[in-house]
């Protein structure tokens, strides 16, 4: 996330990490920060996991938003898009059942924000594979070029 937003402010796009303490902020507050800004855009960047401490083999990139079509939907779309460009040859995990790519879930962080949110799952922290992928120059990179060219594609391209 911190690269992501770097990159962001390198490109003159006004971004904010909202969690910038070294201890866990609830989602209630993650909520309330975001909220306080007019015309914000959410993306919360995380790691999946299929286990509990043992490597799996479930592996891949997804992103969720809130049931149902909202503003989001363009937004995990264009995420869907550039993570195919940017993880050649990693699974991307899709729901097409409703005419997009991205799944749909009441999280909390999407479900209490006032402005699009896509809460995307980057790769499976508990598969060796995709562990070493982030690990590397090139995983970072694909992860943070994904996220940053989607914003600017929505951002810019409406």
């Amino acid at each position: 996330a911190y690269f992501v937003y770097m990159e962001l402010i390198k490109e003159g796009i006004d971004s904010k990490l909202i969690v910038e303490e070294d201890y866990d902020v609830s989602l209630a507050e993650r909520c309330r920060r975001v909220n306080a800004h007019k015309d914000a855009v959410l993306i919360s960047i995380h790691l999946n996991a299929a286990g509990n401490g043992q490597w799996m083999l479930a592996r891949g990139w997804e992103a969720w938003t809130t049931p149902g079509k909202t503003k989001s939907d363009k937004l995990a779309t264009l995420l869907y898009e550039q993570a195919e460009r940017h993880l050649l040859g990693m699974k991307i995990r899709k729901d097409l059942s409703d005419g997009d790519p991205d799944k749909e879930s009441n999280f909390y962080i999407l479900k209490n924000t006032n402005c699009p949110a896509v809460l995307t799952e980057n790769l499976f922290q508990d598969n060796k594979e995709d562990v070493a992928f982030l690990e590397s120059q090139e995983g970072i990179n694909a992860i943070v070029n994904l996220h940053v060219e989607a914003i600017k594609k929505y951002l810019y391209e409406g």
